[in-house]
């Protein structure tokens, strides 16, 4: 009782930082707060009701959320749970994929590869085009919580499209002030706060013209929500502008 007294007024991110802190007792209590939130989670990815006492992609995603506790930092940018959510996912989904591979999947030398039947081989394409579907949901759900993201910046997903610089000279520009904005701390911090980019600030630490700046801010401020966060797939996308 009295540790719940001693936090109650706290935010789920200050109680974060408490844990992280070393408050084990207060880690137990959000995990077992958390529990609905965390068979949410899991259910989305298993598309069926998910019984916390039985269900083996339960207790992943109740080790993901304590994982999401430890990992999770505010300067991603992103709230905990949204955080907890994307980590949450990533691990049931490569908890079930090693499952299938296990079961259905089995690894091949390069011997019987040579040897494979022709039910092998369907196998062997099963096994590709789940990869593939699997590598679409994961950029679907980073897609999503990007979104979410733009939303306090005021960029709508929708007109990315718009936004983005048609010369690749520019995106990798672009890319470049994103990378110098979150490698200070000082100009991180501004555009967490304010929601924008610090254009004068800029104008002296890059070879970009302030009419360049506010052309591309959007673009800019999309690709530092990117560097920021956990967003694998969308940061591979961003090699081919040199990221």
């Amino acid at each position: 009782m009295e540790s719940q007294l001693m936090h109650k007024d706290y935010s789920l991110e200050e109680q974060i930082t408490r844990i992280q802190r070393g408050d084990n007792e207060l880690l137990d209590e959000v995990i077992e707060a958390y529990q609905p939130f965390i068979a949410r989670c899991v259910s989305e990815v298993c598309k069926r009701y998910i019984e916390k006492s039985s269900d083996d992609e339960f207790s992943v995603g109740m080790i993901a959320f304590n994982e999401a506790i430890h990992m999770y930092s505010k300067d991603k940018g992103a709230s905990f749970l949204s955080f907890a959510q994307v980590i949450i996912k990533r691990k049931v989904i490569d908890y079930i994929r090693k499952e299938r591979r296990q079961y259905v999947y089995p690894a091949l030398d390069q011997g019987e590869e040579e040897e494979l039947t022709e039910s092998s081989q369907e196998i062997v394409e099963a096994k590709r085009v789940y990869q593939m579907e699997e590598e679409s949901w994961y950029r679907k759900q980073e897609i999503l919580e990007l979104s979410k993201q733009l939303k306090p910046y005021k960029i709508s997903f929708s007109e990315l499209a718009k936004i983005s610089p048609k010369h690749r000279d520019a995106r990798e520009s672009a890319v470049a002030v994103a990378k110098k904005i979150v490698e200070d701390p000082e100009l991180k911090q501004f555009v967490l706060k304010k929601k924008r980019i610090p254009i004068k600030k800029l104008l002296k630490i890059v070879p970009v013209s302030k009419k360049t700046l506010e052309r591309n801010r959007k673009y800019i401020l999309t690709i530092f929500i990117i560097l920021i966060g956990d967003y694998v797939y969308l940061k591979e996308y961003l090699e081919g502008v040199d990221l």
